[in-house]
C-alpha cells in the first residue's frame, strides 16, 4: 500500500481533542495497546475510524515537546514497510527518515561478495536514518524491514531544520544516537566473544522489546543473514531452545514461550543495551 498522508490524522486528531481525554493520540509515553483498522479511503470515508497505526505508538514521537509535536504532525506521512523491504543502500542519498510503530527495521553491513551482518535493530523506540540529522547525509549500512509494519515519514530538510531550530530535539535525537551507537558496539562485541545460542537470544530478545507482542514472522535463513552465521548453526540453536521449552519455531513463525528463560541463557551483551536505552530515553517529554 502506499503512503497515507498524515493530514488524515490531523482532523481525528482535532476532533478527538474537542471530546476530551479519550484521543486516539493522547500525549502517553506508550500507548501500545492501539486497535489498528484499515486504509486511508475508509478513514476518508468514516473520519472517526483510526488509522493502522498511532504516531505517539513511537516513543520518540511521543517524546516530543508539544510545540514540537504541533510542527511535525502536518509533516509525518504513515507508510507501510513491508518484509525485506529496502528503505536505503549503502552509500545513497536519504531522503526520508522513518519513526516504526509496529515495524522491525534491521541496519546491515554488506560484503562485496554479498554476505551481510546485523549492526543494530530499530523499531518503536527509535529511528532510522540518523546519519541525517547527524551531518553525513549517508550511511554505509543498509536498512531492511526485518518484521512487517507501520512508520511514519518525515523528509529529511524538515527533521535537519528541526535538529538545529529546537535544543530540545536535538537532544532527545542525540540521545537516541548514544544508545543506537551502544547498541552496535556492544553486537560487535557479543559476534566476536560468545556463543551462537547467547547471540540468537539476544537478537531474539532485542526484536520483542521493539514489538508489542510474543511473535516473531521470520525464517532461519533471514536470522542466519542478520547473525552473520551459516544456516545450519541457526537450526541448531533454535532446535536447543525450542527443546528446552523457550520458544516454538515452525515455518519461519517463531513464538516465545519463556521470556525469562531467555534472559538466563543470554549474555550481559543485552543488558547492557536496555540498560542503556532505558537510562537516555526515559518514558517523559524531551527536556
Amino acid at each position: 500500500m502506499a503512503f497515507l498522508s498524515i493530514f488524515f490524522i490531523c482532523g481525528v486528531y482535532a476532533s478527538a481533542q474537542s471530546q476530551g481525554a479519550h484521543s486516539p493520540y493522547s500525549r502517553q509515553c506508550h500507548p501500545h495497546n492501539l486497535d489498528r483498522p484499515a486504509t486511508a479511503h475508509s478513514l476518508a470515508k468514516h473520519p472517526r475510524m483510526k488509522l493502522p497505526s498511532n504516531p505517539l505508538t513511537n516513543d520518540l514521537l511521543a517524546a516530543l515537546p508539544d510545540p514540537e509535536w504541533q510542527r511535525w504532525l502536518p509533516q509525518l506521512e504513515l507508510v507501510e514497510l513491508k518484509l525485506g523491504q529496502v528503505l536505503y543502500e549503502s552509500g545513497g542519498v536519504m531522503y526520508h527518515v522513518f519513526f516504526p510503530t509496529n515495524a522491525i527495521v534491521s541496519l546491515l553491513y554488506v560484503m562485496e561478495d554479498g554476505a551481510s551482518a546485523e549492526i543494530a535493530v530499530v523499531g518503536h523506540e527509535g529511528v532510522v536514518g540518523i546519519s541525517i540529522f547527524m551531518g553525513g547525509g549517508s550511511t554505509p549500512s543498509r536498512a531492511v524491514v526485518q518484521s512487517a509494519g507501520w512508520a511514519f515519514r518525515l523528509r529529511a530538510t524538515v527533521i535537519k531544520e528541526e535538529f538545529h531550530h529546537s535544543s530540545q530535539v536535538m537532544h532527545l535525537l542525540l540521545r537516541y544516537t548514544q544508545a543506537l551507537i551502544t547498541q552496535m558496539a556492544q553486537t560487535a562485541v557479543c559476534n566476536r566473544h560468545h556463543s551462537l545460542d547467547q547471540q540468537l537470544c539476544r537478537w531474539l530478545l532485542l526484536s520483542l522489546d521493539r514489538l508489542t507482542g510474543h511473535d516473531l514472522v521470520m525464517t532461519q535463513e533471514l536470522i542466519a543473514n542478520m547473525l552473520g552465521v551459516r544456516r545450519e548453526g541457526v537450526t541448531e540453536s533454535a532446535l536447543k531452545l525450542q527443546k528446552a521449552g523457550l520458544i516454538s519455531y515452525a515455518r519461519g513463525h517463531i513464538k516465545v514461550l519463556d521470556r525469562a528463560g531467555l534472559e538466563s541463557r543470554t549474555c550481559e551483551c543485552y543488558d547492557v543495551v536496555k540498560k542503556e536505552y532505558d537510562r537516555l530515553l526515559p518514558c517523559k517529554l524531551a527536556t
